[in-house]
């Protein structure tokens, strides 16, 4: 018996005769590349689930990832975009035995958005389907690679002569995302900070009594300010309420009053609210994406993942903050160090050696740094606390002309809108009725 998420199709509907197979590993990719594509598929071709009739299929698989939580295929499943989401844990019964899954079309493409490049090479070759990796940095194995989409001439210019042929330049999917916020309604007038404190336990732990008190101090030396939180798709209200009371051991560093949800009507937008230990309402945004209500915001402070890439790509004002005097709960790092800090037995030895050494010898955190090469938005390492955050977040706001340059140089990185619908577009050129064969 397998936990394979379906969309109910009408029972006299035949099986699709065609499928596109999305590729994906993380909640940050789920949002900002899964999801936009998904949705521009669906525009320029009858796909079920949408078109129960449709001669084609558009499915999600999911790709094991250690930044992972397990819960990715309930918020891919909820988008209500795909006719079969297969969970990450099913990903090599998957690929040794498609058919105990149900029928597979005979023709389809296998587009890459996250994780090891590798895994829609088997799946891909195993399926007997073509297949598009979507290139942010490098294009690993362009010889299995149908087409290649780059995200820029960067990724395009570390081919070899005889790919090339097959690169297209399409663009970053992310700068889409703030031409589709604006026009969506969001916030009231106001000025708006943004709070982000992550995912995953590990970085909630810390992240949600750290935030909450610095949303305290900052409001206390600016009353005027107004306070969201985004509650990440793959955690919840509750999660972030048990992460900011009294049982999580790093609260008493940061407050002795344990948040709780206000018994009173809704915020001016419609969103439920969180009231800290000393009376401050933060607005929660619950519904994914949040890009609209992001968008608005004047300043954000997150932390480090694909939510940094999530604000720059919305031209959204960020301070990036790391606070490492709690090293043994900071352990959410990539690879397999990364998985063997999580081991009961090892993870306070190795991952606070990990941890330490990962911030000696550490570059850029935040994605607009990475991808720029430089210091574009502040990354705050170290032992801060709220109170200095809180004052730096005040100087912030006390200088507009400083947050727009920011926000400029975040929108000038991303670069101009259409990405999402160029590679639409490669993705329905491989899936034809008749295709030829790409030398």
């Amino acid at each position: 018996m397998t936990s394979v998420l379906r969309v109910q199709v009408s029972p006299s509907a035949s099986d699709p005769t065609g499928s596109i197979v999305l590729v994906c590993n993380g909640p940050g990719e789920l949002t900002t590349w899964v999801r936009p594509l998904a949705i521009a598929l669906h525009k320029i071709r009858p796909l079920r689930p949408l078109a129960p009739q449709g001669p084609d299929a558009l499915r999600l698989v999911l790709v094991p990832c250690p930044n992972a939580n397990a819960t990715e295929h309930r918020v891919a499943s909820a988008m209500g975009l795909f006719e079969r989401v297969f969970p990450a844990r099913e990903f090599w019964k998957l690929l040794i035995n498609p058919k105990r899954y149900g029928p597979w079309p005979a023709k389809g493409v296998v587009v890459f958005l996250g994780g090891d490049q590798f895994w829609t090479v088997l799946l891909s070759a195993r399926l007997g389907y073509r297949h598009i990796t979507y290139a942010e940095w490098v294009a690993r194995w362009p010889q299995w690679n149908d087409r290649i989409a780059a995200m820029g001439p960067a990724a395009s210019a570390r081919l070899k002569p005889k790919w090339q042929k097959r690169c297209t330049v399409v663009g970053d999917l992310m700068a889409d995302l703030s031409h589709a916020a604006r026009n969506e309604t969001g916030l009231v007038a106001g000025e708006w900070v943004a709070l982000l404190p992550g995912s995953k336990g590990a970085k909630l732990q810390l992240g949600v009594p750290f935030m909450l008190r610095c949303a305290e101090i900052l409001h206390q030396l600016r009353p005027q300010v107004r306070f969201l939180l985004a509650v990440a798709p793959t955690t919840s209200a509750a999660e972030i309420i048990k992460y900011g009371d009294l049982n999580n051991p790093l609260q008493r560093f940061y407050g002795g009053s344990t948040p709780h949800l206000s018994n009173e009507s809704e915020s001016e937008s419609g969103k439920r609210c969180l009231v800290t230990g000393s009376g401050l309402e933060i607005m929660l945004v619950e519904n994914q994406p949040a890009h609209n209500f992001l968008s608005q915001c004047t300043l954000a402070l997150t932390t480090v993942g694909a939510n940094t890439a999530e604000l720059g790509a919305l031209g959204v004002p960020m301070l990036v903050l790391v606070p490492t005097q709690h090293l043994h709960v900071m352990q959410a790092w990539d690879g397999w160090l990364g998985l063997l800090a999580r081991l009961p037995l090892l993870r306070w030895l190795l991952g606070i050696a990990l941890t330490a050494w990962r911030m000696r010898n550490r570059g850029f955190l935040a994605w607009p740094n990475i991808s720029a090469g430089r210091l574009v938005v502040p990354e705050r390492v170290g032992t801060i606390t709220p109170e200095e955050i809180g004052a730096e977040a005040a100087q912030w706001l006390e200088n507009p002309e400083r947050l727009e340059a920011m926000a400029e140089e975040l929108r000038h990185l991303r670069g101009k809108p259409g990405a999402v619908a160029q590679l639409a577009g490669l993705v329905d050129e491989l899936l034809p009725t008749n295709y030829k064969t790409i030398a």
